[in-house]
């Protein structure tokens, strides 16, 4: 399946409102790739398919996850939101076609972060954060700058103002999120 296909398909699965954020996260992915040397087009896949499965109920992403033996830690059962991920990266494939494990990284690692991601992995979990259809966020416009300078400074940054906003409200932040803040917190010392 190519791109257009794959655009089509997806419009009919997501709202009008989550299209548009996949498309501008692929917008965005492409560019972010062009600046930074990383394969275009692999982008432009990663940051358009990366929420394929989002459309789906708290029920059913469990359901979905338990179907391809996905596994769920107890953050994620207390907050399904976070499966989307992984299931989109097994949507990607399953659904879409693509069998390229650098895409289906990114996807699976967009909403958490990991320790050591390569430059796509942090490309698309960036992409998602600054697409121009985003409502603003605090700092969003030095975010942006430091995403076509830096990634790993804004990766860093977005991990942080996550995490503060996260312990702000009292809410839990999945394990892999803080884990991934402390590396890049640690690496960038």
């Amino acid at each position: 399946m190519n791109r257009i296909e794959m655009t089509e398909k997806l419009k009919t699965k997501l709202s009008e409102k989550r299209f548009e954020h996949s498309v501008g996260v692929e917008y965005t992915a492409g560019s972010l790739a062009f600046v930074h040397g990383v394969d275009v087009e692999k982008a432009l896949v990663a940051g358009l398919l990366h929420d394929c499965a989002k459309y789906l109920s708290a029920e059913k992403k469990i359901s979905r996850c338990k179907k391809y033996n996905l596994p769920i830690s107890k953050c994620e059962r207390e907050n399904p939101e976070l499966l989307h991920a992984k299931l989109s990266a097994v949507y990607a494939k399953e659904k879409y076609g693509v069998n390229d494990e650098d895409i289906l990284s990114a996807i699976t690692w967009h909403t958490t972060g990991k320790p050591k991601m390569s430059k796509l992995d942090k490309i698309i979990y960036i992409a998602d954060y600054i697409e121009p259809n985003r409502n603003p966020l605090p700092e969003i416009d030095i975010i942006r700058q430091e995403a076509y300078t830096d990634l790993d400074k804004c990766l860093l940054h977005i991990l942080r103002n996550c995490v503060n906003y996260l312990d702000g409200r009292g809410a839990v932040t999945d394990p892999t999120t803080r884990e991934t803040y402390e590396y890049y917190k640690k690496k960038l010392k």
